[in-house]
């Protein structure tokens, strides 16, 4: 029998049914007689107890965050489970002060990872706000993960990424509307179909979820406002794939990101009518993070079905409910909050009847774990061993078919023993081969191809190739010339622009700085390094983020070092510590 699905109004209503029961409850305990200073302290140590026991007890698989403070609980999270009142937090905060004093010992592990639970507003530093200072740092990696730091705040990165990532699912409450304002909105939706040729099945899709069947709508051609607004009065949901190449904001956010993931950093956009459902429950192939823009959304999220489908290579279909239990996370994401969940969490979303709902999820993570690294390394591995070992070029036993394969898997031959014995000595003789490095620089070339190009701060523009002065005055070229001198001190533009790959007998550089914003609309973008100028290009990239003078580059002449820093600014790989004037 299929487990009947838990709507977004029943939950509204269930809502506001325990809303009025705490205000009769409220108002019954005002009427009760008041404690004696003995019997409070009783109350007190009662209520104490109650919390060390549940904390000892806990073992959750979902941690849920207000205001940056955790709370682990493996029980289904209802929307107002969410709230925390101010006579909550100060009942918590008394009940620890009175164990400490009693007890004059550290917090059990569970409290640790458990931390504490604040109903304080959390307010931060306006999006606007946050990308100016961080066009002030010039260290590419501190720039993105000061980013994240705000994207998750109050949340720290380092227990997010020790306690958290690829483990559980995280909720930030932060009881602030405006946090993420400026990101995407509405009006930046409506704006992007009125100005750019978006196109459906491409850039856009629309989709609805009604009775358990999941429907995509997607006419042929151009998605005009006109077609998309009526299809959205109509109950259907909006998903813009790659927000990033219209928005100039949110391909400024993936493109610091992706410095802190080494991987591809990618977004979608979810505008959800209210009352309706825009997609089946289902597991990602993606870390995700659901940043909650406009409106409010219910999202149910439910542990993997099985430990295959653990931080699974590839996404899921759709899911029915009865296919996936119990939640082990339910809440109302409201603007300002954010959810995040690891792969493999199946989860699904609605939106309540009095609001419509736009989120954008940013995602990062997609085919990069151990596995797919080994699945560069191992062929590599097996050729090279094949080349230099003649133990794996012998040939196998004339009678191996006898004894070996399916059919006598239970046969008793100590042929099939020494057989076994040989294979797996191989394959331990295998990693003797294996060219890591080789099969890193492959996921590394992968991964610049990947990238969106950097969104340049006012100093990179003015201190690289893109700030200089170069005009056509009366049909005449001025100031086209900028002169790199020996003592001009460069630095790469940012610190995973470019990469080092050896191929053949060749090495080539590959950058990421003239991709498309569009996801692999070109060929990846390199060039080849002479043998004499590769030290050169080695020593710039472990220099970075330092500047360096254009002459300690190991080159073995002041032309070579000329040569190679002229190439590389004029790529757009390189910034100078004070702007190049141009030659008069």
């Amino acid at each position: 029998m299929e487990v009947p699905r838990v709507s977004a109004l029943a939950a509204y209503k269930q809502q506001q049914q325990e809303v009025s029961a705490r205000q009769v409850l409220k108002k019954s305990k005002r009427n009760q007689p008041k404690l004696s200073q003995k019997n409070k302290l009783l109350k007190k140590k009662r209520k104490l107890s109650k919390l060390v026991k549940r904390a000892e007890a806990s073992d959750s698989t979902a941690i849920q965050h207000q205001n940056g403070l955790q709370d682990d609980n493996r029980e289904l999270l209802s929307p107002t489970s969410n709230c925390i009142t101010k006579k909550e937090e100060t009942s918590t905060k008394r009940a620890k002060k009175l164990r400490l004093a009693a007890e004059n010992e550290n917090r059990t592990s569970h409290q640790l990872e458990g931390m504490w639970i604040s109903g304080k507003q959390h307010t931060g530093p306006p999006l606007m706000t946050v990308l100016q200072d961080l066009s002030k740092i010039h260290n590419s990696k501190t720039r993105a993960t000061s980013l994240f730091e705000w994207l998750i705040s109050p949340l720290a990165p380092a227990d997010f990424f020790r306690n958290i990532w690829e483990q559980k699912p995280a909720l930030i409450k932060r009881d602030n509307h405006r946090y993420y304002d400026g990101l995407f909105s509405t009006t930046e939706f409506d704006r992007i179909l009125r100005e750019d040729n978006v196109k459906f099945g491409v850039n856009l899709d629309v989709t609805s979820y009604t009775d358990g069947t999941r429907e995509t709508h997607n006419p042929p051609g151009r998605a005009l406002p006109l077609v998309v607004w009526d299809y959205f009065k109509n109950g259907c949901s909006l998903r813009l794939l790659n927000p990033q190449s219209f928005c100039r904001t949110v391909w400024n956010v993936l493109s610091v990101l992706q410095e802190l993931f080494g991987s591809m950093v990618g977004a979608n956009t979810y505008l959800t009518p209210a009352g309706t459902q825009g997609f089946a429950p289902h597991y990602d192939d993606i870390e995700a993070f659901v940043i909650q823009l406009e409106g409010k959304k219910h999202w149910r999220v439910y542990n993997p079905r099985n430990n295959s489908e653990f931080l699974p290579q590839f996404s899921s279909v759709n899911f029915r409910d009865r296919d996936i239990g119990e939640p082990i996370l339910e809440t109302v994401l409201e603007a300002g909050d954010l959810l995040y969940f690891p792969r493999g969490f199946i989860h699904q979303g609605d939106c309540l009847p009095d609001a419509h709902s736009l989120h954008i999820t940013i995602s990062s993570y997609q085919r990069n774990s151990w596995a797919d690294l080994l699945e560069k390394v191992l062929p590599a591995a097996l050729q090279v061993a094949v080349e230099e070992d003649v133990e794996f070029r012998k040939g196998l036993p004339l009678d191996y078919l006898e004894y070996m394969g399916v059919q006598h898997a239970d046969l008793k031959d100590p042929r099939r023993d020494a057989f076994i014995q040989n294979i797996q000595s191989l394959i331990k003789k295998l990693s003797d081969y294996a060219p890591v490095d080789a099969a890193v620089d492959q996921k590394a070339k992968n991964f610049l191809h990947d990238c969106l190009p950097p969104v340049l701060t006012p100093a990179e523009k003015t201190h690289s190739v893109h700030g200089a002065p170069v005009t056509l005055d009366s049909g005449k070229v001025k100031d086209d010339t900028l002169q790199i001198e020996l003592e001009t001190k460069i630095c790469l533009l940012r610190g995973g622009i470019a990469r080092l790959c050896s191929e053949g007998d060749a090495c080539l550089l590959y950058y990421s700085s003239e991709n498309s914003r569009i996801y692999h609309r070109d060929e990846p973008n390199y060039m080849e390094i002479a043998a004499e100028h590769v030290y050169a290009v080695e020593y710039l990239i472990h220099a970075y983020p330092r500047y360096v003078p254009v002459r300690s580059l190991p080159c073995s002449h002041e032309d070579e070092k000329l040569t190679v820093a002229t190439i590389l600014f004029e790529k757009g790989l390189l910034t100078t510590r004070e702007q190049l004037n141009p030659l008069r």
